[in-house]
């Protein structure tokens, strides 16, 4: 009977977890404000954090140095570092990782209540998930009026993505379950709504996870970029300490910054990498909204990012791109 109950609490953290993790944004009605770009925040905000990930995750214990540096345990630290928790094994990492920036970036995002957003009109039974907590915020990244729900996404949907193609799945089933995410949970089951930029934002996590020891190709580069490229963090042999110990001691190192301009461009934007609704009537209900903040506007609204996009994302974009982007 304790095993049954436990299962149930199980079930039901997890079914709240998902219901949470869950997050929109409302990327019309601030679409022609100012806002200062974020980059530089964000960008020392998650290099302090990749420092001291890589910092723990080589041994303190001296006898330990020779062993050699343990993977396994610089993704631990890493997740632990970059999301803020000892137990980065739960469905809210994103979503807590959200929270965490919105309230670092206060006074240079912008926060818009659900009555006062074009999702105001969707009941719980159009959108459970957007009726029991606030909107995401947005901000300017690089000229991009982005999410930060994005943020959570590309960190921790992105480790998940990974972790499927370190445990022998091909990147395009790991794309092909980021799809039915939203189609489920993430998405039209939650909040009624599918985010193409959010899966975008996904895989561009998965690319920075493969980069830190960039043991996998770059889909999007060619050989010759590939040879060229860094990761973020190497094992390297420490020379004096090896001739002081008189053994062989590697520890990791951090070879070059996280730079966040390296993966966000145009369609992490959902004004120019559209939404997709669950049903006729939750579209109609917003695209009403939409055309009350901005009667002229019209997704994409950049038809030139979306260009880009296909031009950067190639064979992959049909997983990512909303079909008006991928329209020649």
């Amino acid at each position: 009977m304790k095993r049954v109950h436990n299962t149930l609490l199980w079930l039901i953290s997890m079914l709240f977890a998902s219901l949470l993790s869950a997050a929109e944004i409302d990327s019309v009605t601030p679409r022609n404000l100012p806002l200062d770009n974020v980059l530089g925040e964000i960008n020392a905000l998650f290099n302090q954090r990749i420092a001291e990930a890589v910092d723990h995750a080589n041994p303190e214990d001296i006898e330990d140095r020779g062993a050699g540096c343990d993977e396994k345990a610089l993704y631990l630290q890493l997740r632990k570092a970059i999301f803020q928790t000892y137990t980065p094994y739960w469905g809210l990492m994103g979503y807590s990782l959200d929270q965490q920036l919105r309230e670092l970036l206060v006074t240079h995002s912008y926060s818009l209540s659900l009555n006062d957003s074009i999702y105001r009109d969707l009941d719980y039974l159009d959108a459970f998930s957007l009726n029991l907590k606030e909107l995401s915020d947005v901000v300017n990244i690089n000229g991009h009026l982005i999410g930060l729900d994005k943020i959570g996404h590309f960190f921790a949907e992105g480790w998940e993505y990974f972790s499927r193609t370190q445990a022998q799945q091909s990147l395009q089933q790991a794309l092909r379950w980021g799809r039915e995410q939203e189609q489920g949970k993430f998405g039209y089951v939650t909040t009624g709504v599918f985010s193409f930029a959010d899966l975008t934002a996904n895989f561009n996590g998965w690319l920075f996870w493969n980069r830190v020891l960039l043991q996998q190709a770059n889909p999007l580069h060619g050989a010759v970029t590939h040879f060229f490229s860094e990761p973020y963090v190497s094992c390297n042999l420490q020379v004096m300490a090896s001739l002081t110990e008189q053994r062989i001691i590697r520890r990791w190192v951090v070879n070059q910054s996280f730079d966040l301009a390296d993966y966000v461009d145009g369609v992490w934007d959902e004004g120019n990498n559209c939404n997709s609704y669950k049903d006729p009537m939750i579209e109609e209900k917003i695209r009403h909204r939409i055309t009350e903040v901005n009667a002229q506007f019209r997704c994409p609204h950049k038809p030139q990012e979306c260009l880009e996009g296909r031009r950067k994302y190639r064979h992959l974009g049909k997983f990512l791109l909303h079909p008006f982007c991928l329209i020649e």
